[in-house]
């Protein structure tokens, strides 16, 4: 993967560590490596769920990462490496409720809403291929991009993570061709974004999978432009060391291409959103 790791860059704002459920990854090792490629900024997005039984429904307390961050940032912070404490939420309008409590009562420098695989997800791999037999591309995308839709009118989150994150699941079953062949699907989502000024996460994390197109595909960004949106954000979704700001040029190159010269960030609970310069933009 080192093919993919770029050098002086302002920004990752999507990254996992050892307090996440699928990750292992010590916050020093991500410092680390960003001071080593010059990448000025890095977001600690450890996963929450609110579906009990789900990976990460209490799996770390809000307690010990808000912890594990700032202790982190205080010794980085001085050698040059920013480091602020954000979340990613896995969204689901049943527990919508348990969210909006969540986040009044805690507070994140920058927060991601997210769709993942539920317990009852058809997307799971037992469940993939007997619920795409005979269905249409609309209807195998409608239980995630329904729900990714509602978490952008939410209005709860700085950004949405990896709107189409299930072009990974139904691979190969259903080929990224067939996304970017149908962009009507993507409209109620980003025009929900543009209405509640949502940013769109570039998740770059699809192009070191079999898939290898950023998520959403560049069309989808351009389109985001194209209707009025006006934030994005850029994140390597890194879960491993290896994975820690990998594609994040190819990513901002994606958000240049359509027209976007700055990413939308927040550095404080309650703090206003920051525009970080996308360079040679």
């Amino acid at each position: 993967m080192t093919d993919r790791l770029p050098r002086d860059l302002p920004l990752d704002a999507h990254m996992h560590t050892d307090l996440s459920h699928d990750s292992d990854v010590p916050i020093d090792v991500y410092a680390a490596g960003a001071l080593e490629r010059g990448i000025a900024e890095i977001a600690i997005t450890d996963h929450v769920d609110f579906e009990p039984g789900a990976p990460a429904y209490a799996y770390s307390t809000f307690a010990d990462r808000e912890r594990m961050v700032r202790d982190a940032a205080e010794r980085w912070g001085p050698q040059g490496v920013q480091i602020r404490f954000g979340v990613e939420l896995t969204y689901d309008r049943a527990w919508e409720s348990d969210i909006r409590t969540h986040l009044a009562r805690h507070a994140y420098d920058f927060t991601i809403g997210s769709v993942h695989n539920t317990l009852a997800s058809p997307y799971r791999r037992a469940r993939i291929e007997a619920f795409i037999a005979g269905r249409t591309l609309a209807e195998i995308v409608a239980p995630s991009f329904d729900e990714v839709a509602a978490a952008a009118r939410s209005g709860l989150f700085d950004a949405i993570g990896h709107i189409d994150w299930v072009k990974r699941f139904v691979y190969p079953h259903v080929l990224p061709a067939a996304f970017e062949a149908a962009p009507e699907l993507y409209e109620p989502i980003l025009e929900a974004l543009v209405e509640s000024g949502t940013a769109l996460e570039i998740n770059t994390s699809g192009l070191r999978y079999p898939i290898g197109v950023s998520l959403p595909h560049p069309a989808v960004v351009d389109r985001f432009h194209e209707l009025g949106g006006r934030a994005v954000t850029v994140g390597s979704d890194a879960h491993r060391a290896d994975q820690a700001n990998w594609g994040l040029d190819q990513g901002y190159a994606i958000a240049v291409n359509a027209g976007f010269s700055e990413l939308t960030f927040r550095r404080g609970p309650g703090a206003a959103r920051v525009a970080v310069a996308i360079p040679g933009a």
